[in-house]
């Protein structure tokens, strides 16, 4: 928040989700990014109720675990469950699950398909895999940096450190309208 620009048009404030301070009827859009898993509740659901325009729209969407070429997706694939898989938190699973089957008490409004796509070396694939909640949980847990071996691994299939690969995150997306 101390880092933002005022806009006369932006009201910046922090709140907990379920009380976000906001006036009845007053937002065409709620938004969550990378987070429903963590909001998923009655609570929280009656909030963005409360703070939507009758016509508005609860958008949230999560991306999944990235892809590459074949045997990347293996060695991810393998790292994500097998390696530091019993370090992620419960909620964890709705993210794998691309928000399907969770609670959302909304009207289901189709979305098209999105992606992130980059080009990455593979210092930055580890940076980003070091950044996951269940790597960090690992090091802390057991004093070792699980990244270090899949590097290893990694220069196997991936021998320049300079080389570039295209890497993709799907978005499973869930927007609804209140019913």
């Amino acid at each position: 928040m101390a880092q933002t620009k005022p806009h006369p048009r932006i009201d910046y404030r922090a709140a907990p989700a379920e009380a976000s301070g906001l006036a009845d009827n007053s937002c065409d859009l709620v938004t969550v990014a990378q987070a429903l898993h963590w909001f998923c509740s009655d609570s929280f659901y009656t909030e963005v109720k409360r703070v939507l325009k009758p016509d508005g729209v609860f958008a949230a969407w999560t991306y999944g675990l990235l892809r590459g070429e074949p045997e990347l997706d293996a060695m991810v694939q393998d790292f994500h469950t097998n390696l530091v898989g019993r370090y992620w938190p419960a909620e964890r699973h709705w993210v794998d699950r691309g928000y399907q089957g969770m609670p959302f008490p909304f009207k289901d409004i189709a979305t098209p398909g999105f992606e992130i796509r980059l080009e990455w070396t593979p210092a930055d694939l580890l940076a980003y895999l070091r950044t996951w909640s269940a790597t960090q949980r690992c090091i802390k847990e057991t004093g070792s940096d699980p990244c270090i071996a899949l590097g290893e691994r990694l220069r196997k299939i991936w021998p320049d450190p300079a080389t570039r690969r295209i890497i993709i995150w799907p978005i499973a997306m869930r927007c609804g309208s209140i019913e």
